[in-house]
């Protein structure tokens, strides 16, 4: 699968073939935009290539027109990943060397999307109530807050590296008590079923001093 900027080249390869063969290549890009790069044909009309760059993420049509001997059309769909994210791309309370240093190995290559994806659980289903010292960008200024946050993204994603990550990441959790706040998700009226959040993340949470944070239960319903 190509990434975002890779220069390739387009091969079409055609039988029968003569000197009456010809063919042309038109490229759609995932944002509907259209282009028409310079084909080359050799082996007697029977190969036709073409440089092709992806500028975007997504799904690129390739699509062959050959007229004279061969003629037809010919479609092709290719899959073209993004640029893997860095850092300083994404939000994340933890770095790939803090996740290293969890495992005690070397992290995954997808370990900046977990840890954002990680990042994102923990903002969604932890902290909309909790009240702590930011900046500008809504990180914790506070060393301890910012560590027990680090470990608490890097056990979710060791998790999801025992168990996968899972499609529904708000499922079951019980029995959870952090200062003030209670957890108690359930399935069905017996609430069991299984956790989908990672032991050491609540842990992480609750070390957390009552001076640093202060956890604001909600009505409504919410797991807090």
């Amino acid at each position: 699968m190509p990434d975002v900027g890779d220069l390739v080249t387009a091969r079409l390869a055609v039988d029968p073939a003569d000197n009456t063969t010809a063919a042309a290549l038109l490229v759609t890009g995932p944002d509907g935009g259209v282009t028409t790069p310079v084909v080359t044909g050799a082996d007697g009309g029977a190969t036709w290539t073409a440089p092709v760059t992806y500028t975007l993420a997504g799904l690129w049509r390739l699509s062959w027109t050959v007229t004279g001997t061969g003629a037809g059309v010919q479609h092709e769909v290719v899959s073209v990943a993004p640029a893997p994210a860095l850092m300083t791309d994404v939000r994340s309370y933890a770095t790939t060397t803090q996740l290293a240093t969890k495992l005690k190995a070397a992290p995954p290559l997808d370990a900046v999307d977990l840890l954002e994806r990680a990042t994102r659980l923990l903002d969604s289903d932890f902290l909309l109530s909790a009240v702590y010292d930011v900046d500008s960008d809504g990180m914790p200024t506070d060393p301890v807050v910012a560590a027990a946050f680090a470990d608490a993204v890097c056990s979710q994603v060791e998790f999801w590296g025992e168990v996968g990550v899972e499609t529904d990441i708000s499922g079951p959790l019980q029995g959870v008590v952090i200062g003030s706040v209670q957890l108690q998700y359930g399935a069905g009226d017996n609430r069991s079923g299984p956790s989908y959040y990672a032991p050491g993340l609540t842990r992480a949470l609750a070390s957390i001093p009552a001076d640093k944070i202060r956890w604001a239960a909600l009505s409504g319903g919410c797991p807090w």
